[in-house]
C-alpha cells in the first residue's frame, strides 16, 4: 500500500518570538540546521517509500510553502485553508483529495527529528497496523516531566504497538512526574499513520459536521497557480477541532507505536536550547555572539554582535528590530509579550523588519517623519504588481542588476546607479528580466506610508486587485 505524506504547515509559533512572527512563523525558518523546518520535514521522508505529499497551509503563507518546496524539488500538492480550523479538518481535506486510498503519514512541519533512521523504523513498524485498519499515533518515551506536552497511556500490546488506553491533556508538574516514573505513558507527538478511508469513516462517525463541511469544501475546488483552493464558505462553517479530540480519543482502533528518534516540537526557546550543540559551559550560540563567564544560556543574533557576560540560564535573541531576554524558566510566557504587541497595534508581533513577498523581499532600513527607506530585492523573472499609491511618492535607485520600470505611459530600463521618480497617483510597476537578483533602494515620501496604500491593477501572484 502506498504512503502519502500530509504536512501540516499552519501555526504561528508565537513562543519563538521575536524570530518567529505571524507572517513568517517557525516552520519557514532554519531553526535547527541550514534548511527550514518545513524543508527538513519533507527531506526526512527520503528514507521511506513515500510516493506523494500534500502540504496544507493558510492563504498568507502559500508562497513560502511553494518556494521552499520548489527549492528542494518536492513541490507536491498544496491545499490552502481559507481559515484555520485545527488538525481534524486539515487532515480531512487531504483524505478527500487523494485517490486509491493510500496510507496517510501526517506530520507537523515544525518538528525536529534528530535520528531519522529511528523515525523510519517506527513508521515501518506501524505500516501493518495501519493497513489492517488501525489509526496509529506515535508516542515519544518521556525523558523528563514535561508539562507542555499531552500524554498517551498505553494499554495491551498490539504487534509493534499498544492499544491506546487514554489520551491525557497537558498535566500539572506533579502528574507529569508520575507519568514519567510510571513507564506506561508517552508524549503525544502528533504524528499519525492511517488509511485515508479509515480516518474519514471515523470522522464521519464521531464528527459528522466536520466530515460534511470538508466534503462540501472539496466538492468545489479551484486550481490557482501551484495551489488547490477549497470552497471558502463551506470550510468556514466547519468546527475547529484537533484530530486527537475529534477522532483519536473516541475511536476503538487507536494504537500507539513507540518512537525514540530525538523528537522535539520546538515549542519554546528552552526546547531549542535542549537540542542545540553547546560549549563546555552549556551555552548554545547562533550568529555573531561573544560569551564570557556565562552558563547554560541560549544566545542568538541574525545581525549585530551580541555580547553576553556573567549571565546564567538566559535566552537572548536579537533580530533587526527587536531584542528579547528571558530566563529559560519563563520562556513559556513570551506569548504574553506577543499579545501586548498586538493589543498595542505594534507591527513587531506580525512582521519582521525584513518582509518576504512572492517576488522577493524588502527591508525597512530607515523611517522618519513623512519618509521611509527600503532595500528591495527582486528575484530573477519576478515582477511587482502594477499599482498606484494615493498618499506617497517613491524614488527608486538601482544598486545592482537591471530593472524594467513602467511609470504611467512610459516603460524603460534602469541599470546600476540610475534612478527614477514615481509621483503620487502614478500607475507603475517594477520587473527583473535578468538572471541575477535586482537590488534597489526605495525612498518613500508622503503623508501616509502604510502598506495598505496600494491599489493593484495586475498581479502575477493572484493577490487582491482593485
Amino acid at each position: 500500500m502506498s504512503i502519502c505524506a500530509v504536512i501540516l504547515a499552519g501555526g504561528s509559533g508565537a513562543r519563538l518570538w521575536p524570530l518567529s512572527r505571524a507572517s513568517h512563523p517557525k516552520q519557514f525558518l532554519p531553526l535547527h540546521g541550514s534548511e527550514t523546518m518545513l524543508q527538513s520535514t519533507l527531506k526526512r521522508l527520503d528514507i521511506l517509500d513515500v510516493h506523494s505529499s500534500i502540504t496544507i497551509c493558510n492563504e498568507e503563507h502559500r508562497f513560502f510553502v511553494a518556494e521552499q518546496l520548489r527549492e528542494i524539488g518536492r513541490l507536491g500538492s498544496i491545499i490552502l485553508e481559507p481559515v484555520a480550523r485545527n488538525t481534524a479538518p486539515a487532515i480531512a481535506l487531504a483524505a478527500f483529495s487523494v485517490e486509491d486510498d493510500p496510507l496517510l503519514l501526517v506530520l507537523a512541519a515544525d518538528h525536529v527529528i534528530q535520528d531519522e533512521a529511528a523515525f523510519a523504523r517506527s513508521v515501518q513498524d506501524a505500516i501493518p497496523l495501519a493497513e489492517s485498519g488501525k489509526l496509529v499515533t506515535f508516542g515519544i518515551e518521556p525523558n523528563e516531566p514535561h508539562i507542555g506536552y499531552g500524554y498517551i497511556k498505553r494499554g495491551k500490546q498490539n504487534h509493534a504497538g499498544f492499544n491506546v488506553e487514554k489520551f491525557v491533556e497537558k498535566p500539572s508538574y506533579e502528574l507529569a512526574q508520575d507519568y514519567c516514573s510510571n513507564g506506561k505513558y508517552f508524549w503525544n507527538s502528533g504524528i499519525f499513520l492511517f488509511k485515508a478511508s479509515k480516518y474519514l469513516e471515523e470522522l464521519k462517525n464521531f464528527r459528522p459536521n466536520i466530515y460534511a463541511a470538508c466534503e462540501s469544501s472539496m466538492n468545489n475546488t479551484e486550481i490557482d497557480l501551484d495551489f488547490l483552493r477549497v470552497n471558502k464558505v463551506e470550510f468556514e462553517s466547519c468546527p475547529s477541532e484537533s484530530a486527537d479530540y475529534a477522532v483519536m480519543e473516541k475511536t476503538k482502533d487507536a494504537v500507539v507505536v513507540p518512537m525514540d528518534a530525538g523528537w522535539s516540537d520546538i515549542g519554546s526557546w528552552s526546547s531549542l536550547w535542549d537540542i542545540s550543540e553547546k560549549d563546555v559551559n552549556g551555552n548554545a550560540t547562533h550568529g555573531d555572539v561573544m560569551i564570557h563567564s556565562s552558563n547554560n544560556s541560549y544566545v542568538r543574533t541574525d545581525g549585530k554582535l551580541v555580547a553576553a557576560i556573567g549571565v546564567d540560564d538566559l535566552v537572548i535573541v536579537s533580530t533587526k528590530d527587536a531584542v528579547m531576554v528571558s530566563h529559560k524558566d519563563s520562556v513559556q510566557n513570551i506569548k504574553g509579550i506577543v499579545d501586548q504587541l498586538k493589543t498595542s497595534s505594534r507591527s513587531e508581533w506580525e512582521l519582521h523588519r525584513e518582509v518576504h513577498r512572492p517576488w522577493g523581499k524588502y527591508d525597512l532600513i530607515d523611517i522618519g517623519k513623512n519618509y521611509q527607506a527600503k532595500r528591495i530585492t527582486v528575484k530573477p523573472g519576478a515582477k511587482l504588481s502594477v499599482q498606484m499609491h494615493n498618499h506617497r511618492a517613491e524614488h527608486w535607485i538601482v544598486v545592482s542588476g537591471e530593472a524594467r520600470v513602467t511609470n504611467d505611459d512610459k516603460t524603460f530600463l534602469l541599470s546600476e546607479n540610475e534612478s527614477t521618480y514615481i509621483p503620487v497617483g502614478a500607475i507603475h510597476s517594477l520587473e527583473n528580466l535578468g538572471k541575477v537578483k535586482l537590488e534597489l533602494i526605495e525612498i518613500q515620501s508622503g503623508s501616509y506610508l502604510g502598506e495598505d496604500d496600494i491599489v493593484r491593477f495586475e498581479d502575477l501572484y493572484g493577490r487582491f486587485l482593485k
